[in-house]
């Protein structure tokens, strides 16, 4: 009995480590006060001023417009929008974040440096 609770210490430390790698993969900070678009699952689309967010994506959008989809296709976008004003997105339900102004590259974080 005592060997089981010593096993599961061990994990947690663990638990830690990954987490604190997760919050340095995305830092959704620099878009504070910016306009950004977002895409969920089950296909919606909305577009915002991002105003706060956590570690979990969960996100709070400000004069908020969702993009209406086309009744005939659910993958096509019409010209229709309708305003949702301030909106808090559940993070598990975002597919996609990105600025409406334009792009960035970013150097991609999955992969390890190489030393030349």
């Amino acid at each position: 009995m005592a060997s089981g609770g010593a096993g599961g210490g061990g994990a947690g430390k663990m638990a830690d480590k990954e987490k604190k790698k997760k919050e340095s993969i995305l830092d959704l900070s620099k878009y504070i006060d910016k306009t950004i678009r977002v895409k969920f699952q089950g296909g919606r689309e909305a577009s915002g001023v991002l105003k706060g967010f956590d570690p979990l994506l969960n996100l709070v959008l400000d004069g908020t417009i969702e993009y209406m989809r086309d009744p005939d296709d659910q993958y096509k976008l019409t010209e229709d929008t309708r305003q949702l004003g301030l909106v808090v997105c559940r993070g598990t339900s975002v597919v996609l974040i990105c600025p409406q102004d334009g792009m960035e590259a970013i150097p991609n974080p999955f992969i390890q440096q190489q030393d030349g």
